[in-house]
């Protein structure tokens, strides 16, 4: 009996999805749960198995083709039951073809003793779904033991490294370098110990490829590759998505390149070199040899950057107050300790002495250590003062914070620094250290700049940006012009519950601590 296989839903409020890949023919014999084919949602490749074994009599979409929800994707001769004839007949042609290939690939067989596990990607964040491999760090063939680092990921938040679980060998590694990986699918493949009987190599086959494998070779089309929402773009403005040049990977046209090309503008892509091209490129004059723009999606920690600070401005209306610190004394307190307390662990700069001395002026004044709800109708006033520090790192802007500054010391605020700076460097902060922040410091002048307007950390409702640290002939209360230490400071603030004369008293007694050190040493407790 002919049946029509009806696409199902497969994702909240997906209506269609484009056909990547047809996993089998007409014509083909299939059995229950086989793969038939790869469709791709706007959100996930996911891969349509066989609810009935039989022969499958027709595919309704061509490769590169938007298939529709609750419409046939493809129709298949169902084996009835009680037909066992017919059923082992089917059966036995799918196993006896999956032997031919078998014979005819490598034998993948394995050491008696030993089993192929694969590794699924574990949950590494509050609502991540996928993640970018950032680099292996193994090969496939690679012998290696329990917690050894296999592979760096990149979410929206931070560099992960993922550790093997246990000793044995890489036997596949699911993506390359840049793709996406997928939460609880399969990221690698390793060969370990078993506790029970093996098969014989004879016995052994590979393991069929998931739906992250099958997706790592480019997907060759006749038709333009883009996802469904881009398509019904491109139909709503009634343009042939063919013939729009694609920024993407392979081609793959997105919505800023249906934009573009309505509008008249070209996308500029490398130009293909013949041999010929070669031979005539002699004559070609170094202005002519200028590369096109390049195009990259912004992803990751940057992407997250983009979409924070574009709400902080839009949603919090900031002012901006600046302040000149002379710093010299400062500086020399710092110089007089950092030799002694100075260690591979502990790097006594100048931002533990920021942070003990605003900790002890946010006691005074709760309102900058606060947090306000999305309509504002409420404001928190925070018990911990966890003051972040923004970090340039390999992966974009980070700003981890030190946790309840204000029960640490100097040298204690001083440890934690050079803990999350070095792990913010490298991409590899925690999340935790990224979370529950409640006042931010800048140091742009760790890059030369003098004076900035900080954008807040929402739901932080100040921010300050310290410039770098010039030496600047300055009056002496002896009317004596001397060379002073000084720095230039700039606060950006919530307006809606920061007024200017709480951010500028705050400041002058922020200033007091840093310019006075005793003051801030009498103040602690």
């Amino acid at each position: 009996m002919i049946k029509d296989f009806i696409l199902p839903d497969i994702g909240e409020g997906v209506v269609e999805c484009e056909l990547v890949e047809w996993l089998v023919s007409e014509g083909d014999s299939v059995v229950e749960d086989q793969p038939i084919a790869d469709v791709m949602t706007d959100k996930a490749l996911v891969q349509i198995p066989a609810p009935n074994a039989g022969v499958i009599t027709k595919l309704f979409y061509a490769k590169g083709e938007i298939a529709k929800v609750h419409a046939p994707l493809y129709s298949v001769d169902v084996v009835e039951e009680g037909d066992n004839a017919a059923a082992n007949q089917a059966e036995t042609k799918v196993v006896a073809e999956q032997n031919v290939e078998a014979t005819q690939a490598p034998q993948n067989t394995l050491p008696a003793g030993f089993t192929i596990e694969e590794f699924l990607l574990p949950d590494i964040g509050e609502g991540i779904v996928e993640c970018e491999l950032v680099e292996w760090l193994v090969e496939e063939g690679d012998t290696v033991v329990e917690d050894q680092p296999i592979a760096d990921v990149m979410t929206d938040k931070a560099l992960v490294q993922i550790p093997a679980i246990k000793n044995g060998k890489i036997a596949k590694l699911h993506y390359r370098k840049g793709q996406l990986a997928k939460v609880h699918a399969p990221l690698f493949a390793i060969e370990v110990a078993s506790d029970v009987a093996v098969a014989t190599p004879a016995q052994v086959t590979t393991p069929t490829e998931t739906p992250s494998q099958q997706n790592n070779e480019p997907v060759v089309q006749g038709k333009a590759l883009a996802s469904p929402a881009v398509r019904r773009l491109a139909r709503s403005l009634d343009i042939d998505i063919a013939s729009v040049t694609g920024s993407g990977k392979n081609g793959r046209v997105y919505k800023e390149d249906i934009e573009r090309h309505q509008s008249g503008q070209a996308v500029s892509t490398a130009p293909v070199v013949t041999s010929q091209a070669v031979v005539n490129q002699t004559a070609v004059s170094a202005s002519d040899k200028r590369q096109g723009d390049r195009v990259e999606p912004i992803k990751g920690v940057r992407a997250v950057m983009a979409k924070m600070m574009t709400e902080s401005v839009s949603t919090i209306p900031h002012f901006t107050y600046c302040e000149e610190f002379d710093l010299t004394d400062l500086v020399a307190l710092r110089e007089s300790m950092k030799k002694k307390y100075s260690t591979d662990e502990l790097k006594l700069t100048m931002m533990p002495f920021f942070m003990k001395s605003m900790s002890l002026a946010l006691s005074q004044f709760p309102d900058m250590n606060s947090q306000v709800n999305a309509d504002c109708t409420e404001q928190t006033f925070l018990a911990s003062h966890n003051i972040g520090m923004a970090v340039d790192s390999k992966v974009g802007l980070l700003v981890p914070n030190v946790k309840d500054v204000q029960d640490k010391t100097i040298l204690e605020i001083a440890a934690e620094i050079t803990r999350l700076t070095t792990a913010a460097r490298s991409g590899r902060v925690s999340p935790s250290d990224l979370k529950g922040g409640s006042i931010s410091i800048s140091n742009i002048g760790a890059l030369g700049g003098t004076v900035a307007t900080p954008i807040i950390n929402k739901p932080e409702v100040a921010i300050v940006a310290l410039g770098k640290l010039q030496v600047l002939p300055r009056f002496n209360d002896k009317g004596e012009v001397e060379a002073r230490k000084i720095m230039q400071v700039s606060w950006s603030g919530d307006h809606r519950v920061i007024d200017g004369g709480t951010i500028a008293r705050f400041c002058n007694l922020w200033k007091l601590y840093l310019e006075q050190p005793q003051e801030m040493l009498l103040a602690m407790q």
